[in-house]
C-alpha cells in the first residue's frame, strides 16, 4: 500500500468498489478450494467470478491475473501466501464473504481489495506488503 492509501473500515454501502467483479484466491491447496467456493455459494454470491492464482503468476501485475478467466487454477495447489482479493463488489458483499468465511472456521487468509494502486503491483509485491500490514497490526493490537 502507498503512502497515499491508508486502511479504512468498511462500510455498508451497495455501490461497487474499484476493478471488475472477481474474487483472486491465492495459497489454497486444491483440496481447501472447493470450501472457498461454498463460502460464496452460502453468501449467495457465486455469480462472482473466481480466480485460484498459483505460484507461476508470482510476478504478474494485478492488472492481468484479475483478467484470467474465471476458474483458472482450479483443482492446482498452490505455494503462495493464502489470500483473497476482492475485486469490483460492494462493501456489504465485503461484509458477507468476511463473515460467512470466519464462520466456516476456515485458515485465516490476507485479505485485500485490489485498488487503483494495487492493480500495478506484481501479485508477490502485494502480498509481502498484506503480509507486513498484518504484522504491524498484530505488533500494535498485541494480538
Amino acid at each position: 500500500m502507498s503512502k497515499t492509501e491508508r486502511l479504512h473500515k468498511v462500510g455498508t454501502s451497495d455501490q461497487r468498489m474499484f476493478g471488475p467483479r472477481k474474487v483472486i484466491v491465492c495459497g489454497f491447496p486444491a483440496s481447501e478450494q472447493p470450501h472457498f467456493l461454498e463460502v460464496l455459494e452460502k453468501g449467495e454470491m457465486l455469480d462472482i467470478p473466481v480466480i485460484f492464482v498459483t505460484g507461476d503468476r508470482a510476478e504478474s501485475l494485478m492488472g492481468d491475473i484479475v483478467e484470467l478467466p474465471a476458474g483458472a487454477g482450479l483443482d492446482q495447489d498452490s505455494d503462495l501466501d493464502r489470500a483473497v482479493i476482492l475485486s469490483g463488489i460492494s462493501e456489504n458483499e465485503l461484509q458477507t464473504v468476511l463473515r460467512t468465511y470466519r464462520a466456516r472456521g476456515l485458515p485465516a487468509p490476507l485479505w485485500a481489495t485490489l485498488t487503483e494502486t494495487s492493480v500495478e503491483w506484481p501479485l508477490s509485491e502485494l502480498l509481502r506488503e498484506l503480509a507486513s500490514e498484518r504484522e504491524a497490526f498484530r505488533r500494535t493490537s498485541g494480538k
